[in-house]
């Protein structure tokens, strides 16, 4: 900890300054969250669209393009992601959910479309702080969103309208289309992974791969972290009223996203040793795998039912609780390592604690 930056070293501190920053400006200043609210893109704020694409770009400038081939060749690393995100992620939310919030219907909704909304984002950041790959973390990513833009609304229908018909469950309807999702794929990740693409490319050919990597990433990287702090602030500035109001259903809604996001990491770490993994790439299957989508979550809901909604207030929720608990996650998955085989470092795996990988 004593090799890594002050803003590095502090980050839990520093999320933590700008979620009580985002709720006290949500109630302190009249008309902000509307204010924030009026320009969107793909049903979220511009703002939030803005701090989203700062805080993923420095990263995937990072990414050894040139390596991506072996990962996508790694089965051991694919096969698990596809059946944690796809299979056992959407359906341990709509237990916990149900579970939970039986009297509910509104949130426990909103927690199902969470659920079906794998992580394309902040992964990313919790990847690269937990020492994990980043090709991997770039190719698993790539592969949710494919799979987002086919499965999500499928999805939504089984769980939301078919599974609950089979078990004489309450159905919901869900408005969402292909689309939209598309849409906000393409928004989310397509023009920060286009634009990472091409400062490597075009940096490494003017001056070399030893100056990118030693000279221009250390100047755009502190760029991520300052990324997700505002999106942090603004996000929670959007929803500060609601959020404050009512603090018991925020607790209900908390109580299922706590169990998933240990249950999911937990589990998907313990897979990734299972099956053979190192340090690395089995961080990045846990934090991909217990990551969710919020931004997509969030404008599903508002589309679907309105921003006032509690759909939506529970997709708002979401991030609430991932922040703080991937952080802490973050610090236990550094910690593990012990756990597994010693390997040496590739060049796209982070090196900690003698090199900080941090935003």
């Amino acid at each position: 900890m004593r090799r890594l930056s002050f803003l590095d070293r502090f980050l839990a501190v520093w999320i933590l300054l700008a979620m009580a920053g985002g709720l006290g400006l949500g109630r302190l200043v009249p008309g902000l969250g509307d204010a924030l609210a009026g320009v969107t893109v793909t049903g979220v704020s511009l703002p939030i669209a803005l701090g989203l694409l700062v805080m993923m770009y420095p990263v995937l400038a990072k990414v050894r393009y040139d390596r991506l081939d072996t990962v996508t060749r790694d089965r051991r690393l694919i096969v698990p992601s596809l059946v944690l995100n796809w299979i056992v992620g959407p359906a341990l939310m709509f237990a916990l959910a149900w579970a939970f919030l039986p009297d509910l219907p509104e949130y426990r909704t909103g927690l199902i479309i969470v659920g079906l909304a794998r992580c394309i984002a902040m992964v990313i950041i919790w990847n690269d702080l937990a020492g994990g790959d980043r090709e991997s973390a770039a190719v698993l990513v790539a592969l949710n969103s494919v799979f987002q833009v086919v499965a999500f609304a499928g999805l939504g229908w089984f769980y939301l309208s078919v599974l609950p018909g089979w078990l004489g469950l309450e159905r919901t309807a869900l408005d969402v289309s292909v689309w939209e999702i598309a849409r906000s794929v393409l928004i989310f990740l397509g023009i920060p992974l286009l634009a990472g693409y091409a400062t490597r490319r075009l940096g490494e050919r003017a001056r070399g791969r030893a100056w990118y990597e030693a000279r221009l990433l250390p100047r755009i990287g502190p760029f991520a972290l300052y990324g997700l702090l505002f999106t942090v602030v603004v996000l929670f500035a959007l929803q500060g009223d609601a959020i404050t109001a009512r603090p018991l259903d925020v607790v209900r809604i908390a109580l299922p996203l706590l169990v998933y996001f240990a249950v999911m990491w937990a589990g998907s770490l313990a897979v990734g040793r299972a099956v053979g993994l190192d340090h690395p790439k089995a961080t990045t299957l846990a934090f991909t795998a217990a990551g969710n989508n919020f931004e997509l979550a969030i404008a599903v809901a508002i589309a679907s039912f309105g921003a006032a909604s509690g759909q939506a207030l529970a997709g708002v929720v979401g991030p609430l609780i991932e922040v703080p608990v991937l952080i802490g996650l973050v610090h236990v998955g550094l910690a593990a390592r012990r756990f597994f085989p010693r390997t040496v470092p590739t060049a796209g795996q982070a090196v900690l604690p003698e090199g900080s990988a941090h935003v």
